[in-house]
């Protein structure tokens, strides 16, 4: 098992590499090299960097995962290719993508999408929380413990 991120824009990249070094997992970071960083990572943690360019990341994550990996994106497209290949996909806040929402998820962007083509306003999401933060720690580990078993 692997924990793959889509780390453009992740906020809870810390929670990860944290929760992943006490389980022992290895966690690859997948960004940009607009995200270039020179800054040092535990040793379970590698990053790959790939060309700028719309889902180039996303097409580097699902090359690399497989089933029962874990991918944290916020991607709902990225997400619906990953359950079809058997992965664990999670939101930063705190939910899990399923078989089950991710035809509602998708249907909702497309619907906010169409919105916005017409010109007309639609609500961004809500601001990332600390309360967020320690969902996301919580299915992290509940996910982690439930593969383990």
């Amino acid at each position: 098992m692997k924990i793959y991120v889509d780390a453009d824009a992740c906020p809870v990249t810390e929670q990860i590499k944290v929760i992943s070094e006490q389980e022992n997992i290895p966690v690859i970071l997948v960004k940009s090299f607009d995200h270039f960083s020179h800054g040092e990572d535990p040793i379970h943690v590698e990053t790959i960097y790939v060309d700028k360019g719309p889902d180039m990341a996303d097409f580097r994550i699902v090359k690399l995962a497989k089933k029962d990996d874990i991918v944290i994106t916020q991607d709902y497209g990225l997400a619906a290719l990953l359950i079809g290949k058997g992965c664990i996909v999670l939101h930063h806040k705190g939910y899990a993508y399923t078989a089950n929402n991710i035809n509602q998820l998708l249907e909702s962007r497309y619907t906010s999408a169409m919105a916005r083509k017409r010109g007309e306003r639609t609500k961004g999401p809500k601001p990332f929380t600390t309360e967020d933060k320690a969902k996301f720690s919580r299915l992290l580990k509940q996910q982690i413990s439930q593969i383990k078993k």
